[in-house]
């Protein structure tokens, strides 16, 4: 019965936190659509490739260590801290592939203790959650309750850690976008304003669809871990 509570409790928080936030399906269809504007994309068009955009960025942030990889299989880009690499996804055909870039390379200059504890972490936790998983298939684990505590636990911690990082680097990377467009000469005020001002938009989306995709997640993992245990202590 307690088993059946805790998913109850999980679905009524997400189901509340997708009413509070204003949550819906055609916010990403908005993205997407503004993302593949032909206007948009014609304006950065002008600018240069990918890599010579990053590598400009990341010397006005002072940070030229960093190693730049261009992965066209990848659907989404981002900065590995173990191997200090930032890796650009297929993004040649969005007029958001500078903000997207401005973003991989703010990771780059944030606290390396923090960047290095959410990899590990982040790991651990998804390999606890297989753990468990498999032990109570096994029919080897004790205690469920227990460890949809800890489950829960490592969630927050998981959630607060990843979404301080993610935040901090998706409120600078408009301004950190247009200040390089600003620089490059290429764009005229207008169209530099026009970027900037859409990609606020898509930035303000971005956020909220971010921090419920993080904490559903997280509350999967325990719906998931209840839903099996309940199933196992069925007559």
């Amino acid at each position: 019965m307690e088993y059946l509570i805790i998913i109850i409790i999980c679905i009524i928080t997400m189901l509340l936190l997708k009413f509070a936030w204003k949550i819906k399906i055609s916010d990403i269809k908005k993205i997407k659509e503004i993302g593949y504007d032909e206007n948009l994309n014609k304006i950065t068009n002008k600018l240069p490739e990918n890599k010579q955009i990053c590598a400009k960025i990341l010397k006005m942030l002072h940070n030229e260590t960093v190693q730049i990889e261009e992965k066209e299989n990848n659907t989404a880009s981002l900065y590995i801290a173990i191997s200090n690499t930032i890796f650009i996804a297929n993004i040649k055909n969005t007029f958001t592939r500078v903000q997207t870039i401005s973003h991989e390379c703010l990771h780059s200059v944030q606290n390396r203790t923090t960047l290095l504890f959410n990899f590990f972490f982040s790991n651990v936790y998804f390999l606890y959650f297989i753990v468990i998983c498999i032990l109570r298939l096994l029919n080897q684990l004790n205690f469920a309750m227990i460890h949809i505590f800890i489950l829960t636990m490592l969630g927050v911690i998981y959630y607060a850690i990843r979404s301080y990082l993610e935040m901090d680097a998706m409120t600078k990377a408009t301004f950190l976008a247009k200040e390089y467009m600003e620089k490059t000469e290429k764009l005229t005020p207008e169209e530099i304003n026009l970027l900037t001002e859409t990609n606020k938009v898509v930035t303000e989306i971005g956020i909220k669809l971010y921090h419920y995709k993080l904490l559903f997640n997280c509350v999967i993992k325990i719906v998931f871990f209840a839903t099996f245990n309940l199933i196992c202590t069925l007559p």
